[in-house]
């Protein structure tokens, strides 16, 4: 080979390499979403991001401790306790009042100007649905609220994670999924089926719109109470999130899906392939551990494993300390996060708490009584008009305006309050 033709083919092939690198770096520009690089997220300017915000819990998935209840602890069981207590009609009324006032553009405000990026909406399936959910009996509005607060977050600045947190059957076998205590979801086909056909919808109605940084499919899937079964319903898990994926991606190549792992999010075990799809991430969860590295070892050790990015979606539940060590653990370790949750009426561990109504108490001491049938009901039903006014007080009590800061939380969240 001569010197000249040496030369050309040096020249040509540096072309070639330049122009590759191009169209890569052209294609990259292309994109309106959020992106993964390996453990990375990365905006469509190409800057890395670390997901920091928190949860819009009790919202569309009322739980019952949030009310200071104890067994009355979903919303399936709250719903009865006020229905028993002031009526079906009544209680129909203050749940579509609820939805209306417990989140609002205020709130989303306040939670960008603290300097959080994103919140994490869980949700009810029923929302989706003809079921009897908050308020409606057929024509639910969860498409009506998603798109009110997609709006109002994309006119913040703030993305969204969507997070079914009850699915048909129920996922968890616990309070978590408003259910009947066992993870029927893995057993029965139909609601699969429900499953698959509900994420499918919201994937088609959001597929260009990129304040939605993705979907989070399961919430705390197949809690450990069931030892004899969990194996089998482990195993069940990961082929039922492919199945789901496969269904959002005849409508949806854009966005990302969130995985969580059996056992509270917490045992990532039960995942043989990261490669199924390319636009997947992991979601632990960890409450009431220690706060250093080696207390997240078992998802660092994942994460190296699958290389790709992890996101702590819920985590907190305690004192404004270890919110604030635990936080910092997850930083340095480039691990994302969204707290749980951001208000509630317990005045502790969260952004801000809706002052208890005066009479509340009646109701809390109703929901710890037998109320095994209807003599017991009668007998133990308290004054209807103190708790109407208690529920009308709630609904004032809950509005932004009317919500404290707790500003030592915010601060430990490194954010502004």
């Amino acid at each position: 080979m001569t010197r000249a033709k040496f030369f050309n083919q040096v020249v040509v092939s540096f072309l070639l390499c330049v122009s590759f690198i191009g169209h890569a770096q052209n294609q990259k520009k292309k994109t309106d979403f959020i992106y993964i690089d390996g453990v990375n997220l990365y905006t469509p300017n190409h800057e890395k991001f670390l997901i920091q915000g928190t949860n819009l819990g009790n919202w569309l998935n009322p739980e019952g401790y949030m009310f200071f209840f104890e067994g009355t602890s979903s919303y399936r069981l709250i719903n009865d306790a006020f229905s028993e207590m002031v009526g079906p009609q009544f209680t129909a009324e203050f749940w579509r009042q609820f939805k209306k006032n417990y989140i609002t553009k205020a709130d989303i405000l306040y939670i960008k100007s603290t300097g959080m990026n994103t919140v994490r909406v869980p949700f009810h399936y029923k929302l989706f649905t003809d079921d009897d959910y908050m308020g409606l009996t057929k024509d639910q509005n969860g498409f009506e609220i998603l798109d009110e607060v997609i709006g109002w977050c994309k006119d913040a600045g703030l993305y969204v994670i969507l997070d079914m947190h009850d699915a048909p059957g129920g996922q968890t076998g616990d309070n978590i999924d408003d259910g009947y205590g066992y993870p029927w979801l893995f057993e029965n086909k139909e609601n699969q089926k429900e499953f698959i056909e509900i994420w499918t919808k919201i994937a088609k109605k959001y597929a260009k719109e990129p304040t939605v940084l993705g979907y989070d499919l399961l919430n705390e899937p197949i809690a450990h109470y069931f030892k004899d079964d969990l194996p089998r319903l482990n195993a069940k898990l990961e082929p039922l999130y492919k199945e789901c994926t496969a269904a959002i991606r005849t409508v949806d190549k854009n966005h990302i899906i969130l995985l969580g792992g059996a056992q509270w999010n917490g045992n990532f075990s039960i995942f043989k392939d990261s490669k199924f799809d390319d636009k997947i991430m992991y979601t632990p969860h960890r409450y009431w551990s220690g706060t250093e590295t080696k207390d997240i070892q078992d998802f660092l050790d994942f994460r190296d494993k699958v290389n790709l990015p992890l996101m702590i979606g819920e985590t907190g539940e305690n004192t404004d300390e270890w919110v604030e060590k635990f936080r910092k653990t997850l930083e340095q370790n480039n691990i994302g996060w969204t707290f749980w949750p951001y208000k509630k009426m317990v005045p502790k561990s969260a952004m801000l708490y809706i002052p208890k109504p005066e009479n509340w108490d009646l109701i809390i001491a109703y929901t710890k009584k037998d109320r095994g049938d209807f003599a017991k009901i009668r007998e133990a039903r308290p004054n209807q008009e103190l708790v109407k006014k208690a529920m009308l007080d709630l609904l004032e009590n809950m509005k932004f305006k009317n919500n404290k800061k707790l500003e030592g939380y915010t601060s430990a969240l490194g954010m502004k309050p």
